[in-house]
């Protein structure tokens, strides 16, 4: 079992000093809109790795290019446009825990946005990457978690512009089977959103605030730990 703590868009200040984190998360989860300094916190706390991906109150991460002499952007030197020593999985395969895309709907030309049209191009890429990877061969074509900040469209999304969510999660999760779709985005504002099947094997989980769980790739099975929605 790998214990995860997964949090997005809310910051839950006892958690900085551990208090409310069960045990000993094998990796942060950022879904998105969080202060990178925060991730950096409950990374080094914990002892953990942090994937993570941008949301649309996120600085922009566009143009960054790590290579062996360190970060750039347009060939020019510069620092980690991330929390330190964190893994954008953005549009990417990562090898820690099967992480895949995230990003918001574009509704105010923002940062971190794409309309419907480039998240479903976006989408196919990574669904083509996912096809010729090695990590791929491994898991025989399936993920532990795809990590996102907008929810799938129909399934705990919103029903103003900002907060729909995208149509083309749906084939992404057809392809991809992940055990869970973590995602932030969308606040509960004092209610208890529900954990929602999307796809055949696959559920959506809204992590605003926090959720603490258990998860066995082997088994697909999830046990939540804790869990605290936002205010």
């Amino acid at each position: 079992m790998v214990r995860v703590l997964a949090v997005a868009d809310e910051v839950v200040d006892s958690l900085t000093y551990g208090v409310g984190i069960e045990g000993r998360p094998d990796l942060i989860l950022g879904a998105g809109d969080l202060p990178f300094d925060y991730l950096e916190i409950l990374s080094s706390l914990c002892d953990a790795p942090c994937v993570y991906v941008p949301g649309n109150h996120d600085r922009e991460l566009r143009g960054y290019r790590r290579g062996r002499t360190g970060w750039t952007r347009a060939g020019l030197p510069t620092e980690d446009p991330g929390p330190c020593g964190g893994i954008n999985a953005d549009g990417r395969t990562v090898t820690v825990a099967g992480l895949r895309i995230g990003a918001s709907r574009c509704y105010n030309g923002g940062t971190n946005q794409y309309t419907d049209i480039q998240q479903r191009l976006r989408s196919i890429r990574l669904r083509c990457g996912n096809i010729l990877s090695k990590t791929a061969l491994a898991n025989r074509g399936g993920t532990d978690i795809l990590l996102t900040h907008s929810p799938a469209r129909g399934v705990g999304d919103g029903d103003d512009t900002p907060h729909q969510g995208f149509d083309c999660y749906h084939p992404l999760v057809r392809a991809l089977r992940p055990t869970l779709l973590v995602h932030g985005h969308v606040h509960p504002y004092g209610s208890r959103p529900r954990d929602l099947p999307i796809g055949e094997t696959t559920t959506s989980m809204n992590v605003v605030g926090f959720c603490q769980f258990d998860i066995d790739p082997a088994t697909r099975k999830v046990d939540i730990v804790r869990r605290r929605h936002g205010a």
